[in-house]
């Protein structure tokens, strides 16, 4: 017999009613206060940390998270695949009840997972884990701006004053939207200083920056923290490419005087076409990466760092995408990271890396987060520069509203559900 979903609803309703006076400390207990109305016995969260290798339980009444694991690895457990691709894994073998891990997702952020504890196994049950995951996510996205113990849970160890900068200018790590998925990594997590990255959307166009400021300390984080404000200050202004790329310069000279300096490339993809347009600012080219195997690194002659005042020209230079072909921006952290033997990881071996694991079928955030893995592995876990890439596939031409929620079923099943914010989860 079919079961009501009133308990559902009810689920979903008192919990979102309880939220908006809800400090984030009370959400593990209120969460599995109201999920007893659709027969949920446990519910537990836990969040991934900054790095992305573990899970960790978000605290709540002592006696309910009793012999269950604080934190877990991402790497080599059914908790761990179950964020990793995005799907819902049963916890422990079926018996009198049903344990299921239900990845926590914010759109196509992936937070962590929630651990249900169910007295059904049915497709109303599932339908109501997911329901009641996706509440919870939003509630995590809403309040961990101003959490400080969240910022501290999903935290290994203190964080650099730079980092704290940065993770906080920084747009989520993960966007799609059923034109693009768009994911970014980066590493020293909590150390990074020169680095950031950007994304936004305007209409059908996708605007794409990655800078990489002068230096490895707080004063690179300055800087870049700069270049990053002035770029999206002039854009929102309606600036074009290379008077984005100016407002950036006219800023640093303004601070620095010429004593900074930032390089840098500016894009951006209109959705429509395809055509991608874009300035370097003294940065290593884009990469477009074709039916995962053909590789193009992007030709456009470059202009001077912005902050020198070189007076070399900005140009302009275009690309015309295939559906499918991926846009790769990266800083020379990536590339330039050395084993201990001297050798570079390298643009080849790079490449090859995202090639070989998109071929496998594995989401856009997972194959940046085992990349940023490597390249930390190939340096013995030390980076002596900021390593940033972010990467953008387009999907295909504009869509119609229902058709971009159709390609986002798609999106989601196939593993492209993710990323991070300001240090929570992606």
């Amino acid at each position: 017999m079919e079961r009501s979903g009133e308990g559902g609803r009810r689920m979903l309703a008192d919990l979102l009613d309880a939220s908006h006076l809800m400090p984030i400390e009370s959400l593990p207990d209120k969460a599995a206060e109201c999920a007893r109305a659709a027969s949920f016995r446990e519910v537990l969260i836990y969040v991934a940390d900054l790095q992305r290798t573990t899970l960790r339980l978000v605290p709540g009444d002592e006696a309910a998270a009793r012999g269950h694991e604080p934190e877990l690895p991402i790497e080599g457990t059914v908790a761990g695949r179950a964020y990793q691709y995005g799907d819902v894994l049963p916890a422990a073998p079926p018996g009198g009840v049903f344990p299921w891990w239900v990845p926590l997702l914010d759109g196509t952020e992936r937070i962590g997972l929630l651990r249900v504890t169910s007295e059904h196994n049915d497709a109303a049950a599932r339908a109501d884990m997911e329901a009641l995951a996706a509440l919870v996510a939003l509630i995590l996205v809403s309040k961990r701006g101003t959490s400080d113990a969240l910022a501290r849970l999903v935290r290994a160890r203190p964080m650099s004053v730079a980092a704290e900068m940065q993770w906080n200018l920084l747009p989520p790590r993960t966007y799609a939207d059923g034109r693009v998925a768009i994911s970014a990594s980066l590493e020293p997590a909590y150390d990074i200083s020169g680095d950031v990255f950007e994304y936004a959307v305007d209409g059908p166009l996708v605007h794409l920056t990655i800078f990489d400021a002068m230096g490895h300390d707080t004063a690179a984080g300055l800087s870049g923290a700069l270049a990053l404000g002035a770029c999206r200050n002039a854009r929102r202004q309606g600036a074009g490419l290379v008077d984005k790329a100016d407002a950036v310069e006219a800023a640093l000279l303004e601070q620095y005087d010429h004593r900074r300096y930032v390089t840098g490339v500016l894009a951006t993809l209109d959705t429509r076409t395809g055509v991608l347009r874009w300035v370097n600012r003294g940065h290593h080219p884009p990469i477009v990466i074709r039916d995962n195997r053909w590789t193009s690194h992007l030709t456009c002659p470059p202009a001077h760092p912005m902050g020198t005042d070189l007076g070399l020209r900005s140009i302009v230079c275009e690309e015309h995408l295939q559906p499918g072909d991926r846009i790769v921006l990266y800083t020379d952290g990536i590339t330039e990271a050395r084993s201990s033997g001297g050798r570079e990881f390298g643009l080849a071996r790079f490449t090859d890396f995202l090639i070989r694991h998109h071929a496998d079928g594995l989401p856009v955030p997972e194959t940046l987060r085992r990349l940023i893995q490597a390249v930390l592995e190939y340096h013995d876990g030390r980076l002596q520069d900021d390593a940033t890439v972010l990467l953008c596939e387009w999907i295909g031409p504009h869509l119609e509203p229902a058709d971009i929620a159709a390609g986002l079923t798609g999106l989601t099943s196939n593993g492209l559900r993710d990323a991070g914010g300001t240090g929570l989860g992606d």
